[in-house]
């Protein structure tokens, strides 16, 4: 009896292990058709700003970001078969200066789950890019070789902040056109639109050099539903032998009663109104430029922006020119030195306003303003 027990128990041990060897084989083909990639920016720089408070003065500071803001993140994708996929991202940004979370920011300002299907096309759930701000950043952005929207980029603040939160975003590609659709609930009890948020965008990306696109958005307060926020952009580039010329145009237009309560947004109601952002009723922006590959390590750049704004109120008034020059040099395919300079006039109601992008420097606080900054980037 002791042998029989003996023997099953042997038994029992050996299929144990027969088990748990097959579930282990099993688990490494289910994690060979899985994917998770970290990757990130360190760029910090040292600049140099002028009338950079009410008083007029200069600062000299080692820099939140440079060219580019500093994140990490995580990039996923588990391979269903049949050509689906479910992929996933996870984005948070940092300032390598203090080592501090971006404040501007959720920790995650990109956090999605999502589908993917060769034929049916991407629906992606959760905090991510607008279908206008993705038509601009893959066509006719400025300095188009720079990862992610960096600090001296004025075409960045046309485009409503860029992320959204509670969005369902769905991608279609045909050949070289891609359509992208975009809803951002509002969650509101008893008012279904109220701080919601729907974009649209169109890009078309064929293998020669024009590349066009165009976009949409339209944001609807959180607390006077009936009030509207509204952007239009279109634009171009073309690029022959190592030189990319980049057009583009931009509109945003306010309803009176549009307070910037919107929950989907980055700022609250207050953040947006000490940057001005809620100052205007129409702001339009022309802004073009050219970037020229010097050799394999060295971009050359030059571009310009130019600012129409008409107030709620006559005060609103006002107009901005902007001008960049920078040069970027690749010391390896990871890591690049730079330095840049920029250039701003303001007038009217756009005195104080921010055009940098909502991460970017501060606003002047009188009708000019220069800035230089020499940085190092390092992606992995």
């Amino acid at each position: 009896m002791q042998s029989s027990n003996a023997m099953q128990l042997k038994f029992g041990g050996a299929a144990r292990m027969a088990v748990a060897v097959a579930m282990a084989a099993f688990g490494s083909a289910a994690h060979a058709q899985s994917s998770v990639t970290l990757y990130g920016i360190v760029d910090t720089a040292v600049r140099y700003t002028t009338h950079a408070n009410a008083a007029g003065d200069d600062k000299v500071q080692l820099a939140n970001g440079g060219l580019s803001e500093s994140n990490w993140g995580l990039l996923g994708a588990e391979d269903l078969g049949g050509g689906n996929r479910v992929v996933f991202q996870l984005e948070s940004r940092f300032f390598p200066n203090s080592g501090m979370s971006d404040p501007g920011y959720p920790f995650f300002n990109t956090a999605y789950v999502g589908l993917q299907s060769s034929t049916l096309g991407r629906l992606t759930l959760g905090r991510q890019t607008n279908p206008l701000a993705d038509a601009v950043l893959k066509t006719y952005v400025s300095a188009q070789w720079l990862p992610t929207v960096y600090q001296f980029r004025p075409e960045v603040a046309m485009a409503q902040g860029v992320w959204a939160s509670n969005m369902a975003k769905y991608i279609a590609r045909w050949q070289d056109i891609t359509l992208e659709l975009s809803y951002a609930f509002g969650g509101q009890a008893g008012a279904f639109g109220a701080g919601s948020q729907i974009g649209a965008s169109v890009t078309y990306i064929p293998q020669w050099p024009l590349r066009l696109a165009a976009g949409y958005l339209d944001t609807r307060d959180a607390i006077n539903s009936s009030a509207h926020f509204k952007a239009w952009t279109a634009g171009a580039a073309y690029t022959f032998a190592e030189t990319t010329v980049n057009f583009g145009w931009a509109m945003n237009r306010q309803d009176a009663g549009f307070m910037g309560n919107f929950p989907n947004g980055p700022f609250t109601a207050a953040q947006l109104t000490a940057l001005k952002f809620n100052t205007f009723s129409s702001r339009e922006m022309f802004f073009g430029g050219v970037s020229q590959l010097v050799g394999d390590n060295t971009h050359l750049s030059a571009n310009v922006w130019r600012t129409l704004q008409e107030g709620k109120k006559l005060s609103g008034d006002g107009n901005a020119t902007q001008f960049q020059l920078l040069a970027d040099y690749d010391l390896s395919r990871a890591t690049s030195v730079y330095a840049e300079a920029d250039y701003s006039l303001y007038r009217g109601g756009l005195v104080g306003a921010q055009l940098q992008g909502f991460v970017g420097v501060s606003a002047a606080a009188t009708t000019t303003q220069l800035g230089m900054m020499v940085g190092l980037r390092h992606m992995f």
